[in-house]
Order: C-alpha cells, then structure tokens, then sequence
C-alpha cells in the first residue's frame, strides 16, 4: 500500500495532485466552520463523514494533513471564541488516515464496502473519538477543572466525587451525545458510499 496517496490520486499528475488536496482541505475547512455545532467541549458535526471520504479520495498521509490542516484553518477563521484544540486536529485527521488505509485494501466482492464502513467505524470510534479526543479533553479539563455540568453529573449519576477518566467517557459519550453524534456519521457512511460504488463513472476509480 502507498500511504501517501490513494490509488485513485496516484495516477493523477502533480498540479492535480495539488488541485485534490486543496480541495478537500477547504471541504474540511468548510466543514469546521459551517456544519458544525460547538457547545463547550462538544462538537456536533459530519466532520467524521467528511474526513472518511478526504482519506478515501488523497490516501492516508495526505487525507490526514488535509483533514488537519482543514481543522487548524477552520478555527483560525471561526473560533466561536473558544481556545484551539490540537487533539481535535489530530482525531481528525486520523479519521482520514484510517479510512485511505482500510479503504485502500483492494476486494472484488461487491459487499467489501460494507465490512470496510464497519471496520472504519469500530477503529475509528475506539482510536479517535475514546482515545484521541476524549483523552485530550479530559487531561485538559482535568487541568483547567470540570465544569459544574460534569461535576453535577457525577454527582447524580455515579454518587461521591469520583471524576475518573471512564465517568468522563461516559459523561462525554452518552451525557453530551458523541455517541450519537458518531452513530449518525456512521450512518451517513453506509448510506453514501454503496451509493458512490454503484456510480459507474466512479466504481472503479476510488478503492470501495
């Protein structure tokens, strides 16, 4: 495997190759400035959806950086206020980076898109959103100290003072709704890329 670029892009030439990676990096800025919803530490967005296709699409390293560079960018134009997040950045562009690679194993059965989403989603949520985020944010808030929210959550959900690391995951996840949040985007995948695969034009240019 060529974890630079996809399949589909190496074959292009430089200037194209540029072309891509420009364009997906603005999807992924657009993405980060418009379909996203930011309330605290909590984001609701298709950001998860979006940095499977830049992986699908650049290939694992150059869907990551576009991914990440798309979030940093994102921030800098609409901060919403808030500090910058690098692990944020960095599950982003991991989604990209895990999707150019499972996407990229090459099956000619016509339901290897479907094990791929699948495999995608478990890999994805387990490294990205419980390891990568979730972690950063609770070292973080941890740090600064919980919101009065968590705390009051802990207080009523779990009882005593017990501010752990898997409470905060499950605060975070069920409480706040990342879950659900990754769920949809999950969705939406198994939705769009069986309808991308059975596109002609499209089929056998990008590896689903």
């Amino acid at each position: 495997m060529n974890f630079l670029f996809s399949e589909f892009l190496r074959s292009k030439s430089a200037g194209k190759k540029i072309a891509f990676i420009a364009l997906f990096t603005a999807l992924s800025t657009i993405t980060n400035m418009i379909l996203e919803i930011k309330i605290s530490d909590i984001q609701f967005s298709v950001s998860i959806a979006v940095s499977c296709l830049n992986g699908i699409v650049l290939g694992p390293v150059f869907g990551f950086v576009s991914c990440f560079v798309g979030d940093l960018i994102g921030f800098f134009l609409n901060s919403w206020g808030q500090l910058y997040y690098f692990w944020v950045g960095l599950s982003t562009g991991c989604f990209a980076f895990l999707s150019g690679i499972i996407f990229g194993i090459k099956s000619s059965k016509n339901y290897a898109v479907f094990i791929k989403i699948l495999a995608f989603s478990i890999i994805s949520f387990i490294v990205c959103t419980v390891c990568i985020n979730s972690v950063g944010f609770y070292i973080y808030n941890r740090k600064i100290g919980f919101s009065d929210a968590f705390l009051s959550y802990v207080e009523t959900a779990v009882g005593g003072k017990n501010t752990g690391f898997f409470v905060y995951l499950a605060y975070r996840l069920f409480f706040k709704g990342q879950c659900f949040n990754s769920l949809i985007n999950y969705a939406l995948l198994f939705i769009i890329l069986p309808l991308i695969k059975s596109m002609p034009s499209l089929k056998d240019k990008l590896a689903l």
